[in-house]
């Protein structure tokens, strides 16, 4: 077990029976009171955040972590189905945990797997631009517009994205994967 001592901001940590990264640390020694760390911390699985102090020197949980790379084969409906690029074993992850991520993501692509060290993935990280083929854009009529002109078009994957009035169906797109947002065609 480690201590107060041994924090790290971007460390993960088991705190309260749940997962969190360090965000911010202080170690704190009011006058004649006992010294504490103040923590901010993010919870991995729900995103929130929350402050607390804890005694220095108190035993804390530090996760140990690894990477790995692997390759996105399939969706199945109910798992998604990755392989390992090392020793070639596949994983197969729940459809619900992942969906947000892997709406960006088309079969045979490279991602990283966030692993703890039993083997339980914790993450599914992709790159942070994707490049993806529009299948279905609907025509839009120009008129009389002092702004910007958005309209909602299909990628191959299957997810929606708001793109410029002139973006066409067939147009190769770049994509924002961590906002979500259309930047430039391809």
């Amino acid at each position: 077990m480690a201590t107060t001592s041994d924090l790290r901001k971007g460390m993960l940590i088991r705190y309260n029976g749940a997962i969190h990264r360090v965000v911010e640390y202080q170690h704190i020694a009011p006058g004649n009171w006992r010294a504490m760390v103040r923590m901010k911390l993010k919870n991995f699985d729900s995103g929130k955040t929350i402050e607390d102090r804890v005694r220095a020197g108190s035993e804390i949980d530090v996760i140990t972590t690894q990477t790995r790379d692997a390759q996105y084969l399939y969706d199945d409906g109910t798992s998604y189905h990755f392989m390992d690029n090392e020793n070639f074993d596949q994983i197969a992850l729940p459809k619900e945990d992942f969906e947000d991520t892997m709406s960006w993501m088309k079969e045979n692509d490279m991602i990283v797997l966030l692993t703890e060290d039993g083997g339980k993935v914790l993450s599914v990280e992709i790159p942070n631009f994707v490049t993806l083929k529009v299948v279905d854009a609907p025509v839009m009529l120009r008129g009389d517009t002092s702004g910007k002109v958005m309209k909602k078009v299909t990628i191959e994957t299957g997810a929606e994205i708001q793109v410029p009035d002139f973006v066409k169906e067939g147009d190769i797109i770049r994509i924002d994967t961590r906002s979500g947002e259309y930047v430039e065609r391809a």
